[in-house]
């Protein structure tokens, strides 16, 4: 009897001893599998595979994305944009990446964003409910009031000022949706001109072919930045809305959407947001060397703090 238990407690220990040497292999196969990347999908991974990144731009969209007079494609949003490929590259390991640029407009913009011909769109596009049925948004990059540009002779002030004139604003906007539903709900009998972009916009209304310029007030100061004589013109009227600038990307790309999240976020939270923000709206800028002297906002300094995706409507 004795020797079977003898044989019992070895039989115990041989086993207890195998049990013991496989569960450091057992917890090594573990965290190796935890540690295995994930898969690249969607345009995180086509950027891999191909090395190339799709920035669509805006050519007059003073001052977030539009030429210098040497057609480089420069500006606030611009400038966030190239963060985010700068973020991207370390996030894939990437040497390189090779960016190809493609101008948009108003009226095309999140179509190409939709079909994957443009990976991310930074300009100034507004981030609404109606608008997030085509594409994503990212982090809010600028918080704005649409209002109304004018000659300083004009004799506008607001917005009830216009009945019975002629108000130019850009095809594709939400300024447009807005002046229009003002002009049906209020019966003010304006004629409604929509321009192809601000460029054209502002050319009506520097000839006299409209009294007066309804866009979001930022970019209302980067026309009068290129203007002629730009102390000739005003800023003026109660802001019909507040709305909130966005990177469109391609819908259900989560991946995609983190990584650009992530880079702006960073770019906002280390000061160096507001660095690029006094650059362009508290400095001379290109083409004429005006200064907007356009203070960064409440709203703004609040984003920067926390950032966050929330559409205005």
């Amino acid at each position: 009897m004795k020797g079977i238990g003898n044989s019992k407690c070895l039989l115990f220990a041989l086993a207890l001893a195998t049990a013991l040497l496989s569960c450091p292999a057992l917890a090594k196969g573990k965290a190796q599998a935890q540690a295995k990347p994930k898969e690249l999908t969607g345009t995180l991974r086509k950027i891999k595979e191909t090395g190339v990144i799709t920035l669509g731009h805006r050519e007059t969209s003073i001052p977030f994305s539009y030429y210098d007079d040497q057609r480089n494609v420069i500006g606030y949003s611009q400038d966030l944009m190239l963060k985010v490929v700068e973020a991207i590259k370390a996030d894939l390991k990437m040497a390189e990446i090779d960016i190809k640029l493609v101008p948009v407009t108003s009226s095309n913009r999140l179509a190409l964003v939709g079909k994957g011909s443009v990976d991310i769109e930074c300009g100034s596009t507004t981030n609404n409910r109606e608008r997030q049925k085509q594409v994503s948004f990212s982090t809010t990059i600028f918080i704005i009031g649409t209002r109304l540009l004018t000659k300083a002779d004009s004799g506008v002030t607001d917005f009830p000022d216009l009945a019975g004139k002629n108000v130019v604003t850009t095809k594709g906007t939400t300024s447009e949706r807005l002046l229009r539903r003002m002009n049906d709900e209020k019966k003010m009998n304006m004629s409604i001109i929509s321009a192809k972009d601000h460029g054209e916009a502002f050319l009506l209304l520097e000839t006299r072919r409209a009294v007066a310029f309804m866009m979001d007030d930022a970019l209302l100061y980067g026309e009068m930045a290129k203007a002629r004589h730009p102390g000739d013109w005003r800023v003026v009227g109660k802001p019909q809305s507040f709305e909130a600038y966005g990177c469109a990307l391609p819908r259900d790309d989560s991946a995609f959407k983190a990584a650009v999240d992530r880079a702006l976020s960073e770019a906002m939270t280390s000061g160096e947001a507001e660095k690029i923000y006094a650059k362009w709206f508290m400095q001379p800028i290109p083409p004429k060397g005006l200064n907007l002297d356009f203070p960064l906002s409440d709203a703004m300094k609040a984003l920067y703090k926390a950032p966050n995706d929330k559409a205005y409507e």
